[in-house]
């Protein structure tokens, strides 16, 4: 874990709700499936943001709006200073990934997802990317995806775009993927747990304290002991997972 001070360059809305912040800082040994924490003017705890890309000294978070910290960051203006905390988390260990791995993010968690594919594409994967979003309106950065070279699945609970219901319904129609890599929120991460045909790590969210593991206030149990979703998490195993 690092103390620094990051700036911020852009930060701009993507999509209903969600915005893309763009920081300068130091962003050495930050890794793909770790968060951040930022301290906001005014409150009290530290807000979580799973980190979308890393490139050069260059840190892309994408957040969506949903309370007193996340507005306050809705507004932050080019230039403005920020006390963040870096190297969070266990991350995602790629080498399990097989040569044909799918990335499912439901929401914010499809953001963590984009680091992940990049790297992945890089050591010469054939990337699967499904993506689960309500509506049309809230959907993001599915060009960016099929930019990287992956092939890029849309699901929508309305079926206004892509295939109507959630990212398990594409999932259904797959059989030659080699691992599993998912984000989102715990009913679509149970759902991907029980359809899935093969191993996985899947990216839990949930509300911190400290978030470097000080606090306990974020322990889960698993089938090998509880384990803090801020230290030893984000990210479990498929088989230590206890629902």
């Amino acid at each position: 874990m690092k103390k620094l001070i990051f700036t911020v360059n852009s930060n701009v809305k993507i999509a209903k709700d969600v915005y893309k912040m763009v920081l300068a800082g130091d962003c050495e040994d930050i890794r793909c499936g770790q968060f951040v924490n930022i301290q906001i003017d005014g409150l009290y705890l530290r807000r979580p943001i799973s980190v979308c890309e890393v490139e050069g000294e260059e840190l892309t978070l994408i957040y969506k709006v949903v309370g007193k910290g996340t507005e306050a960051m809705s507004r932050m203006l080019s230039g403005t200073e920020l006390d963040v905390l870096t190297g969070l988390g266990n991350g995602y260990d790629l080498t399990k990934s097989g040569e044909k791995p799918l990335l499912i993010g439901g929401g914010v968690g499809v953001p963590p997802m984009y680091e992940l594919c990049k790297q992945l594409i890089r050591e010469g994967k054939e990337v699967s990317v499904i993506l689960g979003f309500n509506k049309a309106e809230e959907i993001f950065y599915k060009d960016e995806f099929e930019k990287l070279g992956a092939k890029v699945f849309v699901a929508t609970v309305d079926g206004s775009v892509g295939t109507k219901g959630f990212v398990t319904d594409v999932m259904k129609t797959m059989d030659d993927y080699t691992y599993v890599y998912t984000c989102g929120p715990e009913p679509m991460l149970k759902a991907v747990y029980n359809e899935s045909k093969t191993s996985g790590q899947f990216s839990f969210e949930e509300r911190m304290g400290c978030g470097f593991g000080a606090c306990m206030g974020c322990s889960c149990k698993t089938k090998y002991g509880n384990k803090r979703i801020c230290k030893e998490g984000p990210v479990l195993t498929k088989e230590e997972i206890i629902w």
